[in-house]
């Protein structure tokens, strides 16, 4: 495991040991020695949760932290490549964690330098640091990750956290509800993909109706930067809004995730009830990206 750029890299085994070693280290972070190691955070986008979560994994386990928020105050303003700045990043570095709006920067850094690179989000591609600790966090809630009824809902077209989720989830068996607008459909190269590995899913327009059903429900926010249209995204941006009245006849082990951040897709109400777990889902991240970290770094036992 040289680098993590894709949930398609992963192979189910590798996917297991990354849980194992998160749970592990939730309970005991001191068995991880990152002293000494350097983490580059290469954030073009902005971003809350991803960078916080990665620094506060890599300094718990005594690792130090440098890199940039943005382009501002940057050699990038001044016309630096990205392979460049890539470049010069390893030299100050032992790995690279990397957010960029472009699909596939994350891969092309990847083949430019000798440090192990994370992809922490390229555009509407992928996100799977998201998605492995969304699995911890679906394991810990439900016991499984086997068989289990999941409902993604909203903007499943630009939403690369549910396209890596997608993936992530395959090789365990699950039955999938793409709940999004017409115009925000599951990418039809992923659905095929779906197809190929015997995965079930169905796909809908509403929510309402398969609540009872279903062991999470993983809603996404409609993304405004996305959209090439700001009249397209007029249209659907509050297509779903998740209540806690909505959630009443939801299963007592039925979860919300979200990746956040919200805006109005889930209401405030919903926080007081047993299904919202959306903020242990962000504690998770801390766990989960320790594990990755300390897998790409050698550092794992």
């Amino acid at each position: 495991m040289k680098h993590l750029i894709s949930m398609r890299d992963l192979s189910a085994d590798k996917t297991l040991q990354l849980l194992k070693l998160a749970e592990s280290l939730e309970k005991d972070p001191s068995q991880i020695d990152l002293s000494r190691r350097v983490m580059a955070a290469m954030f073009y986008e902005a971003s809350t949760r991803t960078r916080m979560s990665f620094e506060s994994a890599m300094k718990r386990l005594g690792g130090e932290v440098i890199g940039m928020v943005g382009t501002s105050g940057t050699s990038v303003e001044k016309g630096e490549t990205l392979a460049d700045t890539a470049k010069i990043m390893a030299r100050y570095s032992d790995i690279i964690v990397m957010r960029h709006p472009m699909e596939g920067a994350a891969r092309y850094v990847s083949e430019q330098v000798d440090v192990p690179v994370v992809n922490a989000g390229d555009g509407a591609n992928q996100h799977p640091t998201q998605s492995l600790l969304d699995l911890y966090t679906i394991l810990k809630s439900q016991g499984t990750l086997k068989g289990l009824k999941l409902a993604l809902v909203g903007d499943l077209k630009y939403g690369r956290t549910v396209h890596s989720l997608a993936y992530a989830l395959a090789p365990f068996n699950p039955t999938f509800y793409f709940v999004s607008p017409k115009s925000l459909r599951m990418p039809a190269h992923i659905l095929s993909d779906l197809t190929q590995k015997g995965v079930s899913y169905k796909e809908k327009t509403t929510v309402e109706n398969i609540i009872p059903e279903i062991d999470i429900m993983y809603v996404t926010r409609i993304q405004r930067e996305r959209f090439p249209d700001r009249e397209e995204y007029e249209k659907v941006k509050n297509a779903y809004i998740i209540t806690a009245n909505l959630l009443r006849k939801a299963k007592d082990n039925m979860k919300v995730l979200h990746p956040l951040p919200r805006v109005n897709e889930i209401t405030t109400d919903v926080d007081s009830t047993k299904y919202a777990y959306y903020f242990d889902q962000a504690e998770n991240g801390v766990y989960m990206r320790q594990a990755i970290l300390a897998t790409l770094l050698g550092e794992a036992k």
